[in-house]
């Protein structure tokens, strides 16, 4: 989450009166993540968030986002509803974005979780892609394998004033991998594919509901879990905790059994993750225009993250038990 477009208050008073969630009573910005602009809606009603769709956000790409989170709030996950205005409209536009409402819950994300909370975690995550089930829009990949290129090119001869020699190791690891995913047939269906701890809520250690859909797709369910692998199991110095490891694991095996196939592909799906997040943060380390009030990710955390996939071997590393 982050704020790039700024709203004022006329704006912001014409467009809650489409809709019947009472008058505003405070407006603020959330500068977390680098996506698109959140807002934290106080009305006389109730709390919701605001977002303004931008960057690599498409338009077509809305009534997917919206409508998973009706789907999978239906079949009784835990996640943000998507408000609709007196019209029946979820979706509109503000300040020249195009623009949701959806509803507010309550929990905080951990900074530092512990294995019980990757573990309510791994079984939430298995739930997840169990509720996706059905859902009748389909939208591809564009951050998997056959994205990562243009974002390398997007930024080659760039990417050694972060590091030098950056630029020719992400090659060598985008041509391992290109080649690597291309052998691989996993169960597939609906991911997240982006749930990082800011984006998973709790209430002490009862995982109490997930957010921000706007990265969802199509792709492999084990590809999902090696993106949790990535994002919660690591510690601050970059050494994988592979008792978190192992309970994220056995949690999400215990609601959704993984098959032999996935969990071989484990190490070569956190590789392809943690070029993903690399990548994607390293174009926007260098291109977050000046003022934007947003935190930039370092992209150097999963070059670290990277370096220990390649070493991984098998799961076993990850902490997966036979």
């Amino acid at each position: 989450m982050a704020v790039y477009t700024e709203v004022n208050d006329d704006d912001l008073a014409s467009f809650v009166a489409a809709y019947d969630i009472g008058d505003v009573v405070s407006f603020k910005g959330i500068a977390e993540g680098v996506e698109n602009s959140n807002y934290l809606l106080q009305t006389t009603r109730a709390r919701f968030i605001l977002t303004l769709y931008e960057k690599r956000v498409e338009v077509d790409d809305l009534p997917f986002f919206l409508g998973l989170m009706d789907h999978l709030a239906e079949r009784g996950l835990n996640c943000p509803l998507p408000v609709k205005g007196r019209d029946g409209a979820a979706l509109r536009t503000l300040c020249g974005r195009p623009a949701a409402i959806v509803t507010f819950l309550d929990g905080v994300s951990v900074r530092r979780p512990t294995a019980r909370h990757c573990a309510a975690l791994g079984t939430a995550l298995a739930e997840l892609h169990a509720a996706s089930e059905g859902f009748r829009i389909r939208r591809p990949n564009a951050l998997s394998v056959s994205g990562w290129r243009p974002l390398f090119e997007a930024a080659r001869g760039r990417s050694d004033e972060v590091l030098a020699g950056l630029d020719d190791e992400i090659s060598a690891e985008l041509a391992y991998l290109e080649s690597a995913f291309a052998g691989l047939d996993l169960p597939s269906g609906v991911i997240h594919a982006d749930l990082f701890p800011n984006n998973v809520l709790f209430l002490g250690e009862r995982l109490s509901g997930l957010i921000d859909f706007y990265f969802a797709c199509d792709d492999a369910y084990a590809y999902d879990v090696a993106i949790c692998l990535n994002a919660w199991c690591f510690e601050p110095d970059w050494s994988f905790n592979v008792t978190k490891g192992r309970a994220l694991l056995a949690a999400y095996h215990g609601a959704r059994p993984l098959s032999e196939a996935e969990i071989a592909a484990l190490p070569t799906l956190a590789r392809g993750a943690a070029i993903r997040f690399l990548l994607t943060r390293l174009v926007d380390w260098l291109d977050t225009p000046a003022g934007a009030l947003v935190k930039k990710l370092d992209p150097l955390e999963y070059l670290k993250k990277l370096r220990f996939h390649q070493q991984a071997g098998t799961a076993e590393a990850y902490g997966w038990r036979p």
